[in-house]
């Protein structure tokens, strides 16, 4: 055979084999060493190929792919620094729990360590932030080459959908020339597939678990943000049994689509009532169920540490669960499932006074947020009327800092169907315009993009994706030039070198990047013409709003919510 033909049964058993493995999506940042296995995907019909030419771009666009699929997704490179341009998604990736197949193009052994031009130390380059790294042998054609990679390809995808979801490393070494021959056709795949356990506690387990919940006089249930395939019918069907108070993150998705059944159950205005300490102090817990993620909220976590409940009970995939709090006193390595439905909770000695007083403190600061957003105009009001107007069936994608936590305080338990996503894993504002256009494309649903002036700027590149596949996202941009989140940081308190340090003022408009990538671009300059100018028909697939708010009003107001509610509450328990 030809160094040629060798070459080219290698990247297409490599490419057979993600198929295979129920790879659908590849997002390719095109250079030389890579060529054989672009051409590979490029010619490969059931595979959807993205491109995008930025490298830390490209990665966040596939891991919004992964996230809106639940579905691997395969990221290819060249060698070199394309490659570490990777690693912040990575890094997201894998504390968010998202899968990935990372396959970056190397030098072969030969060009490694000795001073070739676009040649670093690429195997194990991501060292604990992947599942697993492998290093692949150079294309021959000795016998056991080809069955290797078919079967580390499946181990690597099988790595990356286990619980819990996560990136994996490929790294593939190629000598040049770097050209194969194109083929209609995948080669016939020799391993079949790969069988996924479930992990389900044990009955012993189910059981201590039902004697705690059951003995419980005083308890609630915290819902952070859930893994990608989790069933939500059974976390409803759960709530229904339990009737417990549950502390319901915006990011777990629980918050919408609200069967009328459990409506009575779920509290959402917890970051604003946790902040009364008479409050706190009336309904300490004895237990404390947390399935998902810690939520946005440091108030609840803060809350629990103070409290020290008899049993602080984590539901994780993981077994390295989280808990930042140190107060855990249970832990049960398992998957949502319908084994949570199956625990014997329904006759609970929870006191009908403690639901009652989370459900009475829930109420009250609903009614001073509804009133609030009717009235007041800084960026929490605008929020508010934007979750109003975003039609049913819509999924938004918030950034972090302020966004998320105004989504936080804004959406309310609603049986309207609107889903929210974050990259929370580690919290970062980068890659965040990247990370919602890739979600767009993996989504059937319309989409929108929440995020401030800064976390914009940090990935406005990112829009280059939109010149080579079609994007349909609407982007609103609350701009009050700099970083909001730090106006309620005990940084704002010192003046010297603020603005410089951490206000970060830019003075920066948007409509000029809206031109340059082709949308359609509305400015918002008073809340008065937001509904008018929200619904403004669009013209083009990708829309731009830009919304001039004022970062210390924005301060004001929110702290004048947070003091109304707790005087509030405060004359609620007199």
């Amino acid at each position: 055979m030809s160094e040629r033909e060798i070459l080219t049964d290698y990247v297409y058993k490599m490419v057979a084999s993600l198929v295979q493995a129920g790879v659908e999506n590849v997002v390719v940042s095109p250079g030389s060493r890579s060529t054989p296995l672009a051409y590979a995907f490029a010619s490969t019909k059931q595979l959807h190929m993205y491109r995008q030419v930025d490298e830390r771009s490209a990665a966040f666009f596939a891991l919004g792919i992964a996230k809106a699929t639940a579905k691997p997704v395969v990221l290819l490179c060249t060698s070199g620094t394309a490659a570490a341009n990777y690693f912040p998604a990575i890094v997201e990736a894998s504390y968010a729990r998202v899968p990935l197949i990372v396959i970056t193009a190397d030098r072969p052994h030969e060009l490694r360590e000795v001073g070739a031009p676009q040649a670093i130390n690429q195997p194990n380059l991501y060292g604990s932030h992947v599942k697993w790294s492998v290093d692949f042998p150079l294309a021959d054609d000795a016998a056991p080459t080809l069955p290797f990679i078919e079967r580390h390809i499946a181990r690597a995808v099988a790595i990356a959908m286990s619980a819990p979801f996560g990136p994996v490393h490929i790294n593939v070494p190629f000598r040049e020339p770097l050209l194969i021959d194109f083929r209609k056709e995948l080669p016939e795949a020799t391993f079949k597939h790969s069988s996924m356990g479930q992990l389900i506690p044990s009955m012993a387990t189910q059981q201590e678990l039902s004697e705690i919940i059951r003995a419980t006089k005083k308890g609630f249930v915290i819902i952070g943000e859930l893994a990608l395939d989790t069933d939500l019918t059974m976390m409803w069907e759960f709530v229904r049994q339990l009737k417990w108070p549950v502390i319901v993150e915006s990011l777990s998705n629980m918050r919408s689509s609200v069967p009328e059944d459990c409506l009575p159950y779920m509290i959402t205005t917890y970051d604003a009532i946790m902040k009364s300490e008479d409050f706190k102090a009336l309904v300490k817990p004895d237990t404390v169920l947390r399935l998902g993620a810690q939520p946005v909220s440091k108030f609840i976590m803060q809350f629990i540490t103070k409290s020290q409940p008899d049993a602080y009970i984590v539901v994780d995939e993981d077994p390295m669960f989280r808990d930042a709090t140190g107060a855990s006193t249970h832990f049960v390595h398992a998957s949502i499932g319908e084994w949570l439905t199956q625990l014997e909770v329904s006759e609970t000695a929870l006191e009908a006074a403690y639901l009652a007083e989370w459900q009475d403190a829930n109420d009250i600061a609903l009614e001073y947020i509804e009133h609030y957003s009717d009235g007041a105009i800084d960026e929490g009001a605008m929020v508010s009327r934007l979750l109003k107007m975003i039609p049913n069936g819509s999924d938004i994608f918030v950034s972090s800092s302020m966004p998320v936590r105004d989504i936080d305080t804004f959406l309310m338990a609603t049986p309207k169907d609107l889903r929210i996503i974050a990259n929370r894993g580690t919290n970062g504002i980068d890659g965040v315009v990247s990370t919602a256009m890739g979600f767009s494309q993996g989504n059937n649903r319309e989409t929108y993009l929440l995020i401030g002036d800064l976390a914009f700027l940090h990935d406005v590149n990112g829009l280059i994706a939109s010149r080579y596949q079609e994007c349909n996202l609407t982007i609103i941009v609350m701009n009050n030039d700099g970083g909001g989140i730090f106006s309620y940081l005990p940084q704002s308190t010192v003046e010297a070198h603020y603005e410089d340090l951490f206000g970060t003022p830019t003075a920066l408009e948007f409509f000029d990047i809206a031109n340059m990538y082709g949308m359609d671009y509305i400015r918002v300059d008073d809340i008065s013409e937001l509904s008018v100018k929200f619904t403004t028909m669009k013209k083009r697939p990708m829309r731009l709003i830009e919304i001039f708010t004022n970062r210390e009003e924005n301060v004001y107001a929110h702290r004048a919510l947070w003091n109304r509610i707790n005087a509030g509450l405060k004359a609620w328990q007199s």
